[in-house]
């Protein structure tokens, strides 16, 4: 059962803005708070275990308003989102509001607030390798995304060796998909994955050349974006089975959502 938990105004005194009388002398805070938990037996059985202690969320809560300082209240909304994402697992997504009343803009205001909301997404990574220890490039990239604290659940498909794909003077692939639970965003993911990509020196010499790890969000959600730096679905999936194949393993009943047909009759279309 899904349901929502709100928190309404919890005022707080804090150190937070870009002013230096706003780091020394500080000011109130008020923070209002939308949980969205997934719990299926908590209302069933009347079992506060087996839901989230709104009590310890607002002392949390409370604990980064009065102890941490941020320039922006955006990026204070967004570290209250993330820790509780991070300490309450029942949490699908949550929305902070930031008041700021008398916020210091040389005006009479009432207040000044801020939106945050974030969440946790489904997304599908495909990893391949050809440059090295393959294997150990797509072990330590794995663990990359394990170790973030935006990530959780992380499956790893079986790995198989296929041919090139384009430029066909190179070794052979080893190739697999990554399923994860994330809160970052899709853009956000795309930075995390080229800094691992970084890290492991990868390179981009050559269009669809050798490299030390490639990692390609092919699905988020059901979300279909086309951007210059980013396009998902992976404009190709469809035609690659070294991508399906790995992906049905982790869930064959994806739907594509640009086709809207199972990855698995995609991946069924190309053997045949």
């Amino acid at each position: 059962m899904r349901y929502d938990i709100l928190i309404s105004k919890l005022e707080f005194f804090g150190f937070h803005g870009v002013l230096e009388e706003e780091k020394k002398l500080g000011q109130k805070f008020i923070i209002s708070a939308k949980l969205t938990i997934d719990a299926p037996n908590a209302v069933e059985e009347d079992n506060c275990d087996k839901t989230v202690n709104y009590s310890d969320v607002c002392h949390m809560i409370g604990q980064i308003v009065e102890k941490e300082r941020f320039d922006l209240i955006e990026s204070l909304g967004d570290a209250i989102a993330r820790r509780i994402l991070v300490e309450f697992p029942l949490v699908e997504s949550v929305t902070i509001q930031v008041d700021k009343p008398w916020a210091p803009i040389g005006l009479h205001v009432d207040n000044v607030s801020v939106v945050i909301t974030r969440g946790w997404h489904n997304a599908y990574i495909g990893v391949g390798s050809n440059m090295g220890d393959c294997q150990a490039n797509i072990e330590a990239a794995v663990k990359y995304i394990q170790e973030s604290e935006f990530n959780r659940d992380v499956k790893v498909s079986t790995l198989i060796k296929t041919k090139p794909y384009g430029y066909v003077e190179q070794d052979d692939f080893l190739n697999g998909a990554i399923e994860i639970k994330t809160m970052f965003s899709p853009e956000e993911l795309l930075h995390f994955l080229q800094k691992i990509e970084l890290d492991l020196h990868r390179t981009r010499e050559i269009h669809w050349g050798p490299r030390t790890i490639d990692l390609d969000i092919e699905l988020f959600d059901n979300l279909i974006i086309n951007e210059p730096d980013l396009i998902i679905p992976h404009h190709e999936m469809h035609k690659r089975s070294f991508v399906l194949q790995p992906l049905c393993e982790l869930n064959p009943y994806l739907i594509h959502p640009v086709y809207g047909e199972y990855l698995i009759d995609l991946l069924s279309k190309i053997n045949n």
